[in-house]
């Protein structure tokens, strides 16, 4: 999946964000199958499961019935039709997500051969504090940050100052 573009800018952010609201005695359920970022949580010292894959949309049963302490999402939610339905199912009291931004200049994702790799969604930020705050989450931290590629052409300038990650850490309101 990451041949040729490792997204070490978006790994060292999300990191720097998750190592600030989140304590390495606190277990993690992390929501996707397991990838380079939950092995770089697990050699921080993070405790962390994964999901194995399956749809998140219909089937809610992994978050229902995991006794983690936190729940990390990072870039899953854009591939979900429903990400409503997951939130409010989550146990946990406190999440780490992060998602793309909608680009006015790009279209959404999607990958011709993959039926996973598509994105349904690309939020605005406030669309995502909308939804989180829906699903009965209060939000308590927020980043942004750019991701510039290294080509020539509007794009990649516009790219190079606009954010594209938004990563937040909420609490389940009382």
């Amino acid at each position: 999946m990451y041949e040729n573009t490792y997204p070490n800018k978006r790994f060292k952010h999300t990191l720097t964000f998750l190592k600030k609201h989140v304590d390495t005695t606190e277990t993690i359920l992390d929501l996707g199958v397991s990838n380079p970022f939950s092995e770089i949580m697990a050699q921080e010292g993070y405790q962390v499961e994964n999901t194995s894959g399956e749809d998140l949309d219909l089937d809610f049963k992994v978050v229902k019935n995991s006794n983690a302490q936190v729940v990390t999402a990072f870039e899953i939610f854009e591939h979900l039709l429903a990400p409503f339905n997951v939130l409010k199912e989550i146990k946990a009291n406190k999440l780490v997500a992060s998602i793309p931004l909608k680009l006015w200049f790009s279209p959404a994702y999607r990958s011709k051969t993959d039926p996973w790799d598509r994105h349904y969604h690309e939020f605005e930020d406030w669309q995502f504090d909308w939804l989180l705050e829906k699903a009965g989450w209060e939000i308590k931290d927020s980043e942004k940050w750019t991701n510039p590629v290294k080509k020539i052409g509007l794009r990649p300038l516009l790219r190079s100052f606009t954010p594209r990650y938004y990563i937040v850490y909420a609490e389940r309101k009382k």
